[in-house]
């Protein structure tokens, strides 16, 4: 097993922790992780990848084991945290990546790839979306509701998605085999969400949503005009982002490689080698500027 570090670094006054394995010569692999979750979601991923590539996995702001200020003291949006996890990647030295995308991880990872587009040798996603066809709609209706206008009316629709419940289902629902992921993921994730004030963060982050959406015409130029190598392994059954935003990368990126797992939203729970053997075929091909 390859030995994993578990750091932290202050970026803009944040201190953010961070996952790094393997040699820092080699090839790096950024890995943003999605709600509710953290880089606990790659736990296993890393050291089956850190024999071969440099692998980086950030906690969010808000999320894991970085820092948690309130909603008085940072304001949180999808913007501040791609600024925070390019400020993370220029403090640790690293000049070109290929970006591994989770649910929310994917508009950090689209905001550091049409900043410097120069930078990401690739893109690897996994329910990350980047379509309006990825959204299924019993899942997000209440959601863009709370967007569109936070009320008394519209947030327990949105709090909701907070209860253990909801975090388990995100887990279980899909899964060929439920008795293959562990509780402790939706235990660690509930035990973070249910922090006090942490109910702010997640509405403040809902109530931006939409200005992912805003930029998807914007990002959809990017994959056109660049034609960035593009693998999705995307569970079949994710009822969260559906298999349809996994094809769709196809109509800007004819040559995306694209994987439907039959497995849920956190797809690495259940088809780990799967993932693993993907990456590894993908990453190995690409060329060798990247």
């Amino acid at each position: 097993m390859v030995p994993v570090r578990h750091l932290t670094a202050t970026i803009d006054g944040q201190q953010l922790f961070y996952r790094e394995a393997g040699p820092s010569g080699a090839p790096t692999l950024v890995l943003l992780h999605g709600f509710p979750t953290s880089s606990h979601m790659f736990r296993n991923l890393i050291p089956a990848l850190a024999d071969r590539y440099h692998v980086i996995a950030p906690d969010h702001l808000g999320y894991g084991a970085s820092a948690q200020p309130s909603v008085t003291e940072f304001d949180y949006t999808f913007d501040a945290l791609g600024s925070l996890t390019a400020g993370l990647l220029d403090h640790i030295g690293v000049d070109r990546f290929a970006i591994y995308v989770h649910d929310y991880g994917a508009p950090v990872g689209w905001r550091l790839a049409m900043r410097t587009p120069d930078k990401v040798t690739a893109i690897i996603t996994q329910s990350g979306n980047a379509y309006m066809e990825g959204f299924v709609e019993p899942f997000w209706k209440g959601l863009f509701a709370y967007a569109a206008n936070p009320s008394p009316e519209t947030e327990p629709a949105a709090r909701k998605v907070l209860t253990l419940d909801a975090t388990r289902w995100q887990y279980l629902n899909g899964a060929a085999d439920p008795s293959l992921v562990s509780p402790d993921n939706w235990l660690h994730d509930q035990a973070l969400l249910d922090r006090p004030g942490n109910d702010r963060i997640q509405l403040k982050l809902f109530h931006d949503y939409p200005t992912n959406i805003d930029g998807y015409p914007k990002l959809q130029e990017y994959f056109r005009s660049s034609q960035v190598p593009l693998l999705a392994v995307w569970g079949a059954n994710d009822e969260i982002f559906g298999p349809d935003g996994a094809r769709a990368f196809q109509r800007d990126l004819p040559d995306a490689d694209i994987h439907l797992l039959d497995a849920g939203h956190f797809a690495l729970e259940t088809h780990l080698d799967a993932i693993t053997g993907y990456i590894r075929g993908f990453l190995g091909n690409l060329p060798a500027k990247s």
